[in-house]
């Protein structure tokens, strides 16, 4: 009787499924790589393409998502600072604090541009710690994808041949397709963002930033800024780029005065994108700055 006890207990331990990964991303980019490195994971998603990250607010479900993750995957580098922090207090999951295994911030991972900034939030929308829309930079996110393998691996070490694979399968795709981008956007003329939101894309693809329509991070222009950006581009060619969460009065002013297309391009891809999402996505920014 013992020795048929002890076989039905193996046997219940072998037929009992390994439970995946509970993730929760902070934006589709996040979660796109969640998805392209480990397909099986159960992943909430806490904000949509349209929303501003800089801008959110702790919502209850929020809250409830946070409380039985076993990962936090974020942008970083300060950009959720106004609604993380006291999201994940509130679900009193020490697992995925700052500093625990449980959490990963993508602009962690690689070298952030315009670090070093004033500190002084008096002068806008700024993060000292350097820029942290690395998500647009898909070389960047190849790099952060890999490293997003190693801690999946860490965290759920049956699985990790399957995370490290994905990861490299992901980078080996993004390496694959720059050769492409490059081509499309050899010599394009450049672009006026809304804010510094796109600066990792173009200088990937060594694209000149023309300007912006903040005046200031955060800060929405005034008939004055746009009449002296205006002035500043008159004669030259290129694109005024902003997302949906930007007020489009200003950069449809500024299309006027200057003859130059508009585009509304979402900073993330669909909410429910996979790798193969996040790469599209990047082909419709490089469609829309090489159409200039």
């Amino acid at each position: 009787m013992k020795r048929w006890m002890m076989g039905v207990a193996a046997w219940l331990l072998l037929a009992t499924p390994v439970l995946a990964l509970d993730v929760v991303a902070t934006s589709p980019s996040m979660g796109a790589l969640v998805r392209a490195v480990a397909p099986s994971a159960q992943l909430t998603v806490l904000a949509g393409p349209d929303r501003d990250l800089h801008a959110l607010q702790a919502k209850p479900s929020m809250i409830r998502a946070l409380r039985g993750a076993d990962l936090l995957v974020a942008v970083g580098a300060e950009l959720e600072m106004g609604w993380l922090p006291a999201a994940s207090a509130s679900a009193a999951n020490p697992d995925i604090l700052p500093g625990r295994e449980g959490y990963f911030e993508a602009a962690a991972q690689v070298p952030l541009l315009d670090v070093g900034g004033p500190a002084d939030r008096a002068m806008g929308d700024v993060h000292p710690a350097g820029n942290p829309h690395v998500d647009l930079d898909p070389v960047r996110m190849a790099q952060v994808a890999e490293a997003l393998g190693a801690r999946m691996a860490r965290l759920d070490p049956g699985n990790a041949a399957s995370y490290r694979a994905n990861a490299r399968r992901f980078a080996e795709t993004v390496e694959q397709r720059l050769p492409q981008w490059q081509a499309e956007l050899a010599g394009a003329p450049g672009a006026v963002l809304y804010h510094r939101d796109a600066v990792y894309l173009l200088e990937r693809f060594d694209v000149p930033l023309l300007g912006t329509i903040e005046p200031v991070p955060g800060v929405p222009p005034s008939g004055r800024d746009l009449r002296a950006l205006a002035g500043k581009l008159s004669g030259r060619d290129g694109v005024i780029i902003h997302a949906p969460h930007h007020s489009p009065k200003g950069p449809r002013k500024l299309g006027r005065e200057l003859g130059w297309p508009v585009e509304p391009l979402p900073l993330s891809p669909p909410v429910n994108a996979d790798g193969d999402g996040y790469l599209q996505h990047i082909d419709r920014w490089v469609s829309a700055i090489a159409g200039a």
